[in-house]
């Protein structure tokens, strides 16, 4: 029965015609001569008739007339319309409520919400299978790794095991760089995050590299590819790798470095190493090294060129030179005079270098020309500075100069001092490099008024002397001056005949010579080694009559280290006046010991004899000596020091009641010298002296 009702409920299906082969739509007749297969027909026409008949001549729907656009759209609009027909809910046809009768009060669920913010990740850092190689190094591969690290530089945290994960994966590509600099070009780095374990406490995760180097590479052949040099093993021998030992990277790039240094210093100025080649063999373990070097031309120093913004000529560049035409190209003597060059002052920038000039020589070298160039910067500078001393008071300088108003370095200093015991002024003219690296001649005239416990005075002073001195660049072992002046000066000394201080006139005349020795390992901060000078001061009174008379002054001090940042140093200063006696002799000629540079803990000038008012008189000779004991840590240091001296008024001192005087000091050390600070106290104070004196300067006590 149910079978049956189905039969009756569903309509019958269309039968599909079949179409006779009389009727059948057969394909075109194909062209003469083709071969092709009989194509059975996919519709055959009683399909087609069927499911579109054909339109008569008299159906009615050809008479009907077609409607018009806005028939079309409206009909369509029609039909979209009841497509989206409306919902039978009452609730959705209803009008809104109006929005006062909203509440806005904030819904509170019955669960807090859970919180965005990423929850931080502690992890610690476990490297293992790097001891073997870093047993085998010279420099600690581990060390370099927690420089490096990324999961080092975490310290600890991260914001995600992805952040961990990323961290991890670019510290074991680090491990294989550092692993390959020293040799191991197999090395593999395995990695895994371990989690964190909870037993009552939380605990971090560990982030694990695993790290098996493999076998270390080595040397297996040596190619160097150079033109021929004088000598035959200039490359060879200062190319310091031998064959079975490591493929170092460092290794290898300082040696390439010293043969780059090296050639330019034995005359071949043109010398350029290439790109190394390094090819490794997997089986046996070895690299085939090899080092392309392009050699040049074998070269002599053949003249000077100068371009550009010049401060002086090309004669002045070849007087600072200390290389002459013809001698073997050595690139440390360029270096010397680029920093000659530059220490002029005189540059913003200047540059030298070699050209060639295709010149050959006898011996096969090539003459090249030195091109100089000059770019010339502000000649004019400004300059203060200060200082304190207890007796010396409180002392500020200040200086215009203009260092080439005269080409070549021709320089005018004006000058100012003024404090609590001097005021003055000076005009200088100075030449640098006078004909000659490193000897200055200078000329000037100053005034100044002195006011010290040991004398007033008012002096006038014309100059001229010519130096041969040490420079920051070029520290020489012997040094001279020699120069000649002339002084009239108005000067308050205490009469004993009189007993009372009178003002006395004094014109002076004399010379000066002047030689030093120096074999220390720095000119403002000496750590090693001794120096020593020797003054000698021929003078003679020029008011009524002429009286000469010898000033002489020996100094020396040596430097004797204890490691990195202990120093102990000492001086002695030894001082004469033979052929007159002290009253004859102007105060300010007189010889002083007490202060900072002299004998620490004691007064300016206050050792020494003294008048009836306990004011210094000054002497015919002197003896000092001082020791100190000076540590560094970093820029700062500190001084523990001992001074002893004494003056007399004997021509030669008798070495007799000598005063001392202890005490403590700091030094802050900058790139033109240490800034000093020294505190002293003197032994066996008696009544006047002060019992602490205080000493501001730049640079060492000696």
């Amino acid at each position: 029965m149910a079978s049956e009702a189905a039969a009756q409920i569903a309509p019958p299906a269309p039968e599909r015609p079949v179409c006779p082969p009389e009727t059948s739509t057969a394909a075109p007749a194909p062209p003469a001569g083709a071969n092709l297969p009989e194509i059975e027909p996919i519709v055959c026409q009683g399909e087609v008739e069927q499911e579109a008949p054909p339109l008569g001549p008299d159906d009615p729907s050809l008479a009907q007339p077609l409607e018009s656009v806005a028939e079309f759209e409206q009909k369509l609009r029609a039909q979209e319309a009841a497509d989206v027909a409306p919902s039978a809910d009452p609730e959705i046809a209803a009008p809104l409520p109006p929005l006062a009768t909203f509440d806005v009060r904030e819904v509170e669920l019955a669960q807090p919400e859970p919180s965005t913010a990423a929850a931080e990740l502690r992890y610690a850092v476990r490297v293992d299978g790097l001891e073997q190689a870093d047993a085998a190094t010279e420099t600690s591969l581990r060390g370099e790794f927690d420089e490096l690290s990324a999961l080092e530089d975490g310290k600890g945290k991260a914001a995600n095991e992805a952040q961990l994960s990323a961290r991890l994966t670019e510290d074991s590509r680090l491990v294989q760089r550092i692993l390959q600099a020293e040799g191991w070009y197999d090395a593999a780095v395995q990695t895994r995050i371990d989690p964190a374990v909870t037993e009552g406490t939380v605990r971090p995760a560990t982030a694990v590299l695993l790290v098996a180097p493999g076998e270390r590479y080595r040397i297996g052949s040596i190619a160097l590819q150079a033109g021929p040099t004088v000598p035959a093993d200039l490359v060879t021998s200062n190319l310091p790798l031998k064959l079975g030992e490591p493929i170092v990277a460092e290794r290898i790039q300082g040696a390439e470095a010293n043969v780059a240094v090296v050639l330019p210093q034995q005359g071949y100025p043109f010398a350029t190493v290439g790109q190394r080649d390094v090819l490794l063999d997997p089986d046996t373990k070895l690299g085939d090294y090899t080092l392309p070097i392009t050699v040049g031309p074998r070269a002599r120093f053949g003249g000077f060129r100068t371009v550009g913004d010049l401060a002086f000529d090309v004669r002045h560049v070849e007087v600072l030179a200390r290389f002459k035409r013809g001698e073997l190209y050595d690139s440390r003597d360029v270096d010397d005079l680029r920093q000659a060059l530059v220490a002029t002052g005189l540059f913003a920038t200047v540059a030298v270098e070699a050209e060639r000039t295709n010149q050959a020589n006898a011996d096969g070298t090539e003459n090249v020309v030195m091109l100089v160039t000059q770019d010339a910067g502000p000649p004019r500078t400004l300059a203060a500075s200060a200082g304190y001393g207890t007796g010396q008071g409180l002392r500020v300088e200040a200086s215009w100069t203009h260092r080439n108003l005269f080409p070549p370095e021709g320089a005018l200093i004006a000058s100012a001092v003024a404090g609590t015991k001097e005021l003055g002024a000076s005009a200088i003219f100075r030449r640098s490099n006078a004909g000659k690296r490193d000897r200055t001649l200078q000329a000037g005239i100053e005034a100044l008024r002195s006011n010290y416990d040991a004398f007033n005075a008012l002096t006038g002073r014309l100059f001229a002397r010519l130096s041969y001195d040490s420079t920051p660049i070029w520290r020489k072992t012997i040094t001279w001056g020699i120069g000649a002046e002339i002084l009239g000066t108005v000067e308050e000394d205490y009469d004993f005949a009189r007993a009372g201080r009178f003002k006395r006139k004094f014109l002076i005349g004399g010379l000066s010579g002047q030689l030093g020795f120096d074999r220390t390992d720095s000119l403002l901060d000496p750590t090693r080694g001794f120096r020593a000078q020797i003054l000698v001061q021929p003078e003679g009174a020029l008011r009524d009559g002429f009286r000469p008379y010898l000033r002489s002054q020996l100094d020396g001090s040596a430097y004797y280290p204890f490691g990195d940042s202990l120093v102990v140093a000492a001086r002695g200063r030894l001082g004469t006046t033979l052929g007159i006696d002290r009253f004859n002799l102007a105060p300010s000629r007189r010889f002083y010991a007490g202060g900072g540079g002299s004998v620490r803990g004691f007064g300016f000038q206050q050792l020494g004899p003294k008048d009836p008012d306990n004011r210094p008189l000054g002497g015919l000779s002197l003896v000092e000596a001082a020791g100190e004991v000076r540590y560094r840590f970093g820029d700062f240091g500190a001084v523990g020091f001992v001074d002893v001296g004494q003056v007399y008024d004997k021509r030669v001192p008798d070495f007799s009641g000598l005063r001392a005087g202890i005490g403590v000091g700091g030094r802050y050390y900058t790139s033109f010298g240490p800034l000093r600070l020294d505190v002293a106290t003197p032994l066996g104070r008696k009544k006047g002296e002060s019992r602490f004196n205080v000493y501001i300067s730049i640079g060492q006590a000696f």
